[in-house]
């Protein structure tokens, strides 16, 4: 009995410990994007192991005042328009996915933009519960850490924007429209807007039929929102 005894106070010790460890190298890994910009994200690591000799990462670090927020504004509106809202987690949309799912629907993504951070910055590509798990932790921590602007500029210079090495809006711009992201027009920020979260699948500089009439609707929800005034709770 003493035996098992010492055995579960073992194990209970050593979890103990472990849960300590992962937390503080969690907070590590978060809490300095506050200030500093990421080095790398894991989505480029994975570009770059399975990409050989043809990955050429092509990236250029805009801050927050330098990004077009014409350009904020259609992600935001593409991809999570309750962004200033929720705490990471867009329930109504989790509850809508399920919802349709219950109806015979396909199963549709209801990830904000802070969940593709998380993704990106520290996770592997795939699914699992385990992969699940990590990316709602890292996204309570990228919440709690950092201001939405904060979170949003880290979206824009990660995010992949093409093959083989294109990330971030500048990358972004200049491969697809020749031209740097501050002479970005609107209808062109809506077309790059419109390519996520399948930047593999479509070329905003020959855009598709089916691209054009999602980048009028970005626009058209652009002005319902009252243009870029609208990010005006989260800006610093």
């Amino acid at each position: 009995m003493r035996r098992k005894r010492s055995w579960v106070r073992w194990v209970f010790i050593l979890s103990f410990r472990l849960g300590v460890f992962f937390l503080l190298l969690s907070l590590l890994m978060v809490a300095p994007l506050r200030w500093v910009n990421p080095v790398t994200s894991m989505v480029i690591v994975e570009r770059w192991f399975n990409g050989g000799d043809d990955f050429e990462l092509r990236q250029e670090w805009l801050d927050w005042d330098e990004l077009p927020k014409h350009a904020v504004l259609a992600v935001v509106t593409s991809e999570d328009q309750r962004f200033p809202e929720h705490q990471g987690f867009d329930l109504v949309s989790i509850r809508d996915a399920l919802a349709e799912r219950e109806r015979g629907g396909q199963l549709r993504g209801a990830s904000t933009l802070t969940q593709q951070v998380a993704r990106n910055l520290y996770l592997w590509t795939g699914r699992s519960w385990v992969r699940k798990g990590l990316e709602a932790w890292f996204t309570v921590l990228l919440e709690a850490l950092l201001p939405k602007h904060r979170i949003l500029e880290i979206y824009m210079n990660i995010a992949e924007w093409g093959p083989n090495g294109v990330f971030g809006l500048e990358a972004a711009a200049q491969h697809h429209f020749n031209r740097s992201a501050d002479r970005l027009i609107p209808y062109q920020s809506a077309l790059l807007a419109a390519t996520l979260p399948s930047p593999a699948r479509y070329t905003p500089g020959q855009a598709t039929p089916y691209m054009r009439e999602r980048a009028s609707w970005i626009i058209d929800q652009q002005r319902m929102l009252g243009g870029t005034a609208w990010l005006a709770p989260i800006e610093p």
